[in-house]
């Protein structure tokens, strides 16, 4: 089970120069693949002379949603190498979007390759890479009298509550990392008669 995962927090830039071809990167975090077309859209804005728009993502926690596109370059010469730099920091909803302004000269496949790469390398350097714990949701509803039992397996480090509710029943929602659910979830199931129920999964 996926517990956690890496992204980026910021928009960043890359620079990358040769024989007079500049490829400009910019990497994003990104959570939809509408995000992706309006990154998209606001870069071709922004760079209307250039011939080139060639990007990698990475979207979904499983790996399943990605894509690599060389926008008219030769084939594997661009979004692949863009991906493999998104992936050998091992990030996920990530989008890196390299622009080429054509210098006059050709640099061929294996300059193509080392060019994007460089790029997309050099804007998810200058980004922060922040990991993300998958967490879960649940709510107590008790009675008064177990307060004090439900309020000590609440005073677990990575508990964060998220509602306290004490006007018709006592309900506490609250949300904790996957990887500590049973730290706390164990010793509230012994707890006798409260109810407890488990809503989703959020992000930290």
């Amino acid at each position: 089970m996926i517990q956690s995962y890496k992204t980026i927090n910021l928009t960043s830039e890359g620079d990358y120069r040769e024989k007079g071809s500049k490829f400009l990167a910019y990497a994003y975090h990104v959570e939809t693949e509408e995000d992706i077309r309006e990154n998209l859209e606001s870069l071709k804005k922004m760079h209307p002379k250039s011939r080139h728009y060639c990007y990698a993502y990475r979207l979904d926690l499983e790996g399943n949603n990605f894509r690599a596109n060389d926008d008219g370059e030769p084939s594997g010469t661009a979004g692949k190498p863009i991906l493999g730099q998104i992936d050998s920091k091992e990030l996920t909803k990530t989008l890196v979007v390299v622009v080429r302004y054509f210098g006059g000269k050709k640099l061929g496949a294996s300059g193509l390759i080392n060019a994007y790469k460089a790029a997309a390398e050099e804007a998810l350097n200058n980004n922060e890479i922040i990991e993300i714990k998958l967490r879960s949701i649940h709510i107590i509803t008790y009675e008064f009298k177990r307060m004090n039992d439900v309020m000590r397996c609440l005073k677990h480090p990575e508990v964060k509550i998220l509602l306290q509710d004490y006007a018709e029943k006592n309900i506490i929602k609250f949300s904790i990392p996957l990887a500590n659910e049973n730290e706390v979830l164990e010793p509230l199931s012994k707890i006798y008669d409260i109810e407890l129920k488990t809503l989703d999964e959020i992000g930290e």
